[in-house]
């Protein structure tokens, strides 16, 4: 008796297995893999032999201040002159402008395979909780495409600005996912970090950091970071983001920073095209790469990902949101060539990044539907080839198609 499927996807290739194989949807979840019979009705969608896996994960974006690049003036090109340019321009965001914004940025992130993502959204009284409510209805309204976590966050200091803290504790109070901190920018690093784990803990969220984000191997708040986290048993619930120090550090203090790291199960996401375009600039000739090499990283036993961070903004003027393109470009960044490298490079736009916001990236039966199908051959080609991603599910529901383009002879 044939059993009873709501779609199927056809000729799939998957990391699991040598052969191309049928996938079944039932109820939005899979529910056969193989060659099996399926009824000639059953909606279908041919994979025509091509790469098919859950899809990209962001752990990483600002969606609130994407697309200001006509509100900036950028002359220095410094992470400075970006903070001041956004935090003028911040004061003019309205809730349907921010909703505006991050929802052209949400729709390319989802036409380029992308199924899940946090964001960080600026809770300050620049912007009070304008920002933050535009957010919370762009994650109502794509909720059938995409999954959004959003986390409150102190982007220009909180010690000295209290104001800050009680509007984190309000966008905590009324649906956001996690705090965080950047404590770099505050006019007392050790006591912001320790607010916003104070925060954490009271609303029982986890933390994440902009940490680091410069080219001085010194002063590095990891030590801090790492004393917090195991005081208050936080253990796998803390990451961090840039900490492009310690890509300036030798590989004795570089190594020492790793093991903290480590023993804190602190998880690390490399910002590529913002930490490139941001950092280096007063070295003349060799300019650094102000990159840290996550596959280092991970070597010594730490999630890394790889995430786009800003869109079209001071921070970083340009953008498509595909993860897969950062991803080729923290590969080429880094100089990886080995199949092993690059399936690392590849894990940290999926499996690890999904491991933060609490996502699972097998293909197996039972597992929700949620897939993509890239013009690829494997999860290697698609790095290597920045591969065009064709079609998504969510659920077992289409969510977009983009069709393989053809030579025409």
């Amino acid at each position: 008796m044939e059993q009873k499927y709501d779609f199927v996807i056809k000729n799939a290739i998957i990391d699991s297995a040598e052969n191309s194989m049928d996938i079944g949807i039932t109820d939005g979840k899979i529910s056969a893999l193989g060659k099996f019979a399926f009824a000639k009705a059953v909606p279908t969608y041919n994979a025509m032999e091509q790469f098919v896996c859950t899809g990209f994960y962001e752990s990483h974006i600002h969606l609130d201040k994407a697309c200001i690049l006509d509100r900036c003036t950028i002359e220095e090109g410094t992470l400075d002159e970006a903070v001041k340019e956004t935090g003028k321009a911040k004061k003019d965001f309205t809730e349907e402008d921010v909703f505006s914004r991050a929802s052209a940025v949400v729709e390319m992130a989802v036409k380029k395979g992308t199924m899940a993502l946090r964001t960080f959204v600026e809770t300050d009284p620049k912007t009070e909780l304008r920002s933050f409510n535009a957010i919370k209805k762009v994650r109502e309204h794509y909720a059938h495409v995409i999954d959004i976590e959003i986390c409150a966050f102190a982007q220009e200091g909180l010690t000295q600005e209290k104001e800050t803290h009680k509007l984190l504790k309000t966008a905590l109070s009324n649906g956001a996912d996690l705090v965080g901190g950047c404590p770099y920018k505050d006019e007392n690093p050790d006591e912001h970090i320790e607010m916003i784990f104070d925060l954490a803990v009271e609303f029982d969220v986890n933390v994440d950091f902009h940490l680091d984000f410069d080219l001085d191997p010194n002063n590095s708040s990891i030590p801090k970071i790492v004393e917090e986290t195991k005081k208050r048993d936080y253990q796998g619930r803390v990451s961090i983001g840039h900490v492009t120090k310690l890509a300036a550090m030798d590989v004795e203090q570089r190594t020492a920073m790793a093991h903290l790291l480590k023993e804190g199960d602190i998880a690390l996401t490399v910002l590529p095209a913002t930490d490139i375009f941001l950092n280096g600039r007063d070295h003349d000739p060799l300019i650094p790469r102000g990159m840290v090499n996550a596959n280092e990283l991970a070597g010594h036993g730490i999630t890394t990902t790889i995430s786009s961070n800003n869109i079209l903004n001071a921070f970083t003027p340009y953008g498509d949101a595909s993860l897969v393109r950062m991803a080729n470009m923290y590969a080429n960044v880094a100089q990886l060539s080995k199949d092993d490298s690059i399936r690392e490079v590849y894990e940290m736009i999926t499996k690890n990044a999904a491991k933060l916001l609490s996502k699972q990236t097998e293909i197996k039966i039972g597992a929700p539907a949620d897939l993509v199908v890239l013009e690829a051959k494997s999860a290697v080609d698609a790095i290597r080839t920045i591969a065009q991603a064709l079609a998504g599910f969510k659920n077992g529901k289409p969510t977009f198609r983009n069709d393989k383009a053809e030579i025409i002879l």
